[in-house]
Order: C-alpha cells, then structure tokens, then sequence
C-alpha cells in the first residue's frame, strides 16, 4: 500500500511539475489553427471538393491523434529516448529514402516531398527535424567532455546531418534544409564545439547556398522579389503582394473573422503558407500580435525548460524542440510580412497539415516531460 501511495504522490509530483503555460499557449494556438484553417479554405474546399468542411476535418483529426500522442509521450521518462536514437535515425533516412521510390514518393509543384502508404501520406522532412534533434541531443552530451576536439566534436555531427540534409535538399526542399542546418550550429555552439569551426563550416557553405539559390530559376525569382515585392507583382512577388494587401486591410482589428477577402482565390495557400496573411486581415495587428506572442512565450518556455533540465542530453533536447518551433514560426511570419524570402514554410499548430501537426505535438509532449525533471539546487 505504501508503494502505491508513493507512485500516486510522485505522479501528482510529476503533473504538477508540467509546464502549464507552455500546454495553454500550444491548446490556444491549435484552437486558433482550427479556426482560421476553416475560415481560410472553407470557399476553395467547397469549390474543389463540394464540401467546406473538407479540410477542416482533416486538420481537427490531426490535432485529436497529435494531442493524444502529445499527453502519452509526456508521461514517458525522455531519458528512454537516448537507447532508440540510432533507430530514430535509420528510421528517418530509410523513410526520406523512401520519396523517391515509384509508388510511394508523391511529386506536386515540381517537388517530391510526400510518402504515400494506402490513404495515408506524410512529410518526411518534418519528421527528420526532431529525428536531428534526438540525434544531436544524444551524441553532443555522450561527447560532452571531448566535445572541442574536431574529429569527436565537430564532424561527426556535421556528417550525420549532412546525410539528412542532402536527401532532402534533392526532394527539394531549401526551407526544412535552412531549419536543420541552423539547428545544428545552435546546438553545436552551445554544446561548446569550439566557435571556429562553426565560422569556417558557415563560410564554406556560403557559395554553396549561392548556388542552390541563383542557380535555380525560382529560388532566384523569389530572392529578387524579395528585394523588390513589386518587381514582379503577377509572378514570383504575388504571393508577398497579397499578403501586403491582407495585413494591409485588416488594420489595427481586423475585418471580422470570416470577412477577409485575400482568401476567396487572390491569396495562394491560404490556409497553409499563408494563413497568418488571412488572420492579419481579419483579426488585424492586435490578432496577430497574440499570436506572435504565444509563439514568443513557447520560445521562452522552452528555453526556460532546457536551462533546469536534471541532466544534459535533456537541456539539449529542449533546446532543439524549442528551436524547431521557434524557427519555422519565425521564418513563415517573416515571410508573410515581407521580411524574408518567399519559402513554403507553414505556421506551427496553425496552418492547415496533419503530419507537422502531429509531429510538432509529439515534440511538445517530449518537451512537457522534460519539464517535470528540474535539476535540484
């Protein structure tokens, strides 16, 4: 009987120990996902698929099955993860492999990004970036005390990322490449690879990332409407012009939820890329500054959690969690207000897509269980 009361006490320990903040501000954003996806693809899902719901029920089926996993994956100790790691890693390239198998690999817009198995088809780049961070997480703090030393610090993560980084660049697929990649500088830099070693890997890969980006017609469109949205306003700067034009007209509080114009077929991928543009008009700056903010609380959770973690492969597991999120939503924010390049990034827990969905709160329920086990002072 004593047993039994001493787990039920530990579990409530353990519940109460949960990051309750991070928990609301992820429910709130998926409340917010849920909204604005209907609101942003009702009109095209009932002209493409005569039913306005259509999307809306995938993504509420999404956020059902990712919060189920979410709530069991926090109940489990993150410090079983680090004896699958390499399985998690295999599991990845054999599946990132597996896009460019006939019959399993899916092609739309000229990239080949999607694995189809009977109905169900799913990313496989989104599921490489937590793969990297359990990679890294686990090898960065078994190599903890020769960490500055190039061939045990350094390359050996750089080599392992780079497999990843050379499947998915050939998908193509440049966004989840520029996410992984800055996540394994930060995590290098702050596992304490020595600085010198990351500037000289930056600087080596500079004309490289001038290649990939001048020497492919679009990229290098996209880079030049960047610079100047109206350069091209019916080509590659009309995606960045319609979003103007949203933020434009929804003011300081919006047109009124369900009101925006942009989404009824001038602004493309409104409930994907775009689905900040859609909340900006209707919900105008005081809508979107919620929403920045609660990613910005996540960002400070996160961090928060990874500092008091009890041990170090979990303070770097936060760490990159944190950063998955934090920088995908960065990037797809910075190009709905024309402060980045046009990439095909969506909006964490918000835009329309079951598999980041799911995969995001996976993350988020490693990142809870993470937060029940503080270091003690």
């Amino acid at each position: 009987m004593k047993k039994e009361e001493e787990k039920v006490t530990t579990k409530e320990k353990e519940i109460k120990g949960m990051d309750k903040v991070l928990l609301a501000s992820i429910l709130f954003l998926l409340i917010v996902g849920i909204t604005m996806v209907y609101s942003s693809s009702s009109v095209f899902a009932a002209k493409k698929y005569n039913n306005q719901y259509f999307f809306l029920q995938k993504q509420i089926s999404g956020v059902v099955i990712g919060v189920f996993f979410m709530y069991i994956v926090s109940q489990i100790n993150f410090n079983h993860y680090r004896k699958l790691t390499y399985y998690i890693y295999a599991g990845t390239i054999a599946l990132l492999t597996c896009v460019f198998i006939p019959g399993l690999g899916v092609t739309a817009n000229g990239a080949t990004r999607w694995v189809r198995l009977a109905s169900l088809s799913f990313q496989p780049a989104e599921i490489a970036k937590l793969s990297i961070v359990f990679y890294l997480a686990h090898s960065l703090s078994k190599k903890a005390d020769n960490i500055k030393n190039f061939s045990i610090g350094f390359m050996p993560h750089v080599i392992m990322t780079g497999i990843v980084l050379a499947l998915i660049i050939i998908q193509p697929d440049l966004g989840s490449v520029v996410i992984i990649s800055t996540i394994l500088l930060i995590m290098l830099f702050t596992a304490g690879v020595r600085v010198r070693y990351l500037l000289a890997s930056v600087l080596m890969l500079l004309p490289v990332t001038y290649s990939l980006v001048m020497n492919v017609g679009y990229r290098r469109r996209r880079l030049m409407a960047y610079l100047n949205p109206l350069s091209d306003p019916t080509g590659a700067g009309f995606q960045v012009r319609q979003s103007f034009l949203a933020l434009g007209s929804g003011g300081l509080f919006g047109m009124g939820l369900g009101d925006g114009k942009q989404k009824l077929f001038y602004l493309p991928e409104p409930h994907t890329d775009f689905i900040l543009s859609v909340l900006g008009e209707e919900l105008g700056f005081a809508g979107m500054s919620v929403i920045l903010f609660a990613f910005l609380t996540i960002v400070y959770r996160g961090f928060k959690i990874s500092l008091e973690s009890e041990n170090l492969y979990g303070s770097l597991l936060a760490l990159g969690i944190t950063l998955v999120i934090g920088i995908q939503a960065g990037i797809n924010a910075g190009v709905v207000m024309g402060l980045l390049p046009t990439k095909g990034l969506v909006l964490p827990f918000i835009s329309y897509g079951r598999t980041a969905i799911i995969i995001n709160l996976v993350a988020v329920g490693v990142l809870l269980n993470i937060s029940m086990k503080k270091k003690s002072f």
